[in-house]
């Protein structure tokens, strides 16, 4: 099994921290450059430090702020004319406060839907012909569990995350001519600062303790532990390898067994 990425280079979305910084490490592992994107250029610098280099890699980095997504393209643009194309594209970004549907105010949903769906097609735009040209390119979205079944108390998210799915349906059969792959990878509860942010604030609202939230969140999922980021970023790093070229335009839940459905 082909698991070489060798001359591959790979951007990573929100790669400072949990799944994307897990991402990246596993990415540079097969032998890819590596493109870390995040917003706080210190955090950048200090996630580069754990990139393997062992086979040859050139590691790089890129400034960016999802909430500025009109300087995201201009910075993609000037970042590509210098540095070449980018192979291997992971869309990651953190997710939506928790709360009610009922209760979200418009705002939120605009925010979250510039954060991931508008944001993700900015990306997609500015490296698409650089994997045209080289016929290898794998697109992977980190969304969530909720767009096969929503999670409580996550309303804005559920609604986002959904659109972003279909999103990436629709790209997969444009672009599949090309060598072109679109997946999405489907994360449960994993031990990232997000997890630990929506235990607290279930906490605050129920007057529950952190532990006996966490017992109850383990509790339904069958493997019984919530995930690590590397469990997640073992997935994307399949998926950005050449031995996963026929698949594409799927959902891979990453959770444990935790989703009732298949």
């Amino acid at each position: 099994m082909n698991l070489d990425l060798s001359g591959k280079t790979a951007m990573v979305c929100g790669s400072t921290q949990g799944i994307g910084k897990a991402a990246a490490i596993e990415l540079a592992l097969l032998g890819a450059n590596i493109v870390l994107l995040a917003r706080n250029e210190e955090s950048l610098k200090i996630a580069m430090k754990d990139l393997d280099v062992s086979k040859g890699q050139k590691h790089n980095f890129l400034v960016a702020d999802f909430q500025q997504s009109n300087q995201l393209k201009e910075k993609l643009d000037s970042f590509v004319a210098t540095q070449g194309a980018i192979h291997i594209l992971v869309n990651n970004t953190g997710g939506p406060p928790s709360g009610l549907i009922q209760n979200a105010k418009v705002d939120e949903f605009l925010q979250a839907f510039n954060n991931h769906l508008v944001c993700n097609h900015i990306l997609v735009q500015a490296l698409i012909e650089g994997m045209k040209k080289a016929q290898y390119g794998r697109i992977i979205n980190i969304i969530s569990t909720s767009v096969k079944a929503p999670l409580k108390n996550l309303g804005v998210s559920n609604t986002i995350r959904a659109a972003v799915a279909n999103w990436s349906k629709t790209l997969a059969n444009e672009v599949a001519s090309y060598g072109i792959t679109v997946n999405n990878v489907l994360p449960g509860a994993t031990l990232t600062g997000r997890l630990s942010a929506i235990i607290e604030n279930k906490s605050k609202n129920t007057g529950e303790s952190l532990n006996e939230i966490k017992n109850e969140m383990e509790s339904e999922i069958p493997l019984g532990r919530f995930a690590e980021p590397s469990e997640v970023a073992n997935a994307v790093a399949f998926l950005a390898s050449p031995a996963a070229s026929y698949i594409t335009g799927i959902n891979v839940p990453v959770d444990g067994g935790r989703t009732g459905s298949l």
